[in-house]
């Protein structure tokens, strides 16, 4: 049985791309804050686990592997957003942001590396669109994003020699959260949860295309409609695709 350890397990997200491994014979181990709606099962270990606690998360990953004798996918899905203008957002609110979006995902990628080449695995990272192109009153988000992608983007090639495959999938908006808002003060909500988005999709569609992305070894696989067309726009004419999301994004 293979395993898949994937961060953000208890997410809506999270949580979709679970049950279509275990429905596909796979082992998962999640890892969240709050793991207390997961039950575990032969094919299903939940850890509760704060990334950003160096103590917490060794503690996790001492747990994944004395579950897992292999490890063949990491998918780093733990994420949050933060929705506010530049000037009204503080320091160690961005940096917040980059500790739970970039660093605990650095964090996996060195504790996992030596399982992963023992595999032949997949480094699986969950953008957004947000981490190839801008994204309004996101910008410490987008940082973040942009920094996730230019990392494992970055890793493939090292990866690479070792018979591992680094994967980055960008969804547009996932609705995970919607109606379940509790924005902080700070501008800081669950993923998903935004009022702004266009074109919302289910977890369980974009889990689908994402793991039929990871089956055919896309490097990089954009989620939806959305993220399909957003991809292809900011390629071609960066200042039209900044036009069009400032029109849709703003008049929200």
């Amino acid at each position: 049985m293979k395993t898949a350890v994937i961060s953000g397990g208890a997410g809506g997200l999270g949580q979709a791309l679970s049950t279509a491994l275990q429905a596909d014979g796979w082992r998962c181990v999640l890892l969240d804050l709050d793991t207390t709606k997961l039950v575990d099962t032969d094919s299903q270990i939940a850890i509760p686990c704060d990334l950003t606690d160096a103590d917490q998360f060794a503690e996790a990953v001492a747990k994944t592997h004395a579950v897992a004798p292999t490890i063949d996918l990491v998918i780093y899905n733990a994420g949050i957003t933060q929705i506010g203008a530049f000037g009204e957002t503080p320091d160690a609110t961005h940096r917040k942001v980059f500790e739970i979006n970039y660093f605990a995902a650095v964090a996996m990628a060195r504790a996992f590396q030596t399982a992963l080449r023992d595999s032949n695995g997949t480094h699986l990272a969950i953008s957004s669109v947000a981490g190839f192109a801008p994204l309004y009153h996101r910008a410490a988000y987008a940082a973040s994003k942009h920094a996730l992608e230019g990392f494992f983007g970055s890793l493939r090639s090292e990866e690479a020699a070792h018979g591992v495959q680094t994967l980055i999938a960008a969804p547009s908006f996932v609705a995970t959260n919607i109606g379940n808002d509790a924005r902080q003060e700070d501008g800081i909500a669950r993923p998903g949860s935004a009022s702004d988005g266009i074109d919302y999709m289910s977890p369980q569609d974009a889990a689908q295309i994402i793991l039929r992305g990871v089956t055919r070894g896309v490097p990089m696989i954009p989620v939806g409609r959305v993220a399909r067309i957003s991809w292809l726009l900011n390629r071609l004419s960066p200042r039209l695709f900044q036009r069009l999301m400032e029109r849709n994004i703003k008049g929200q």
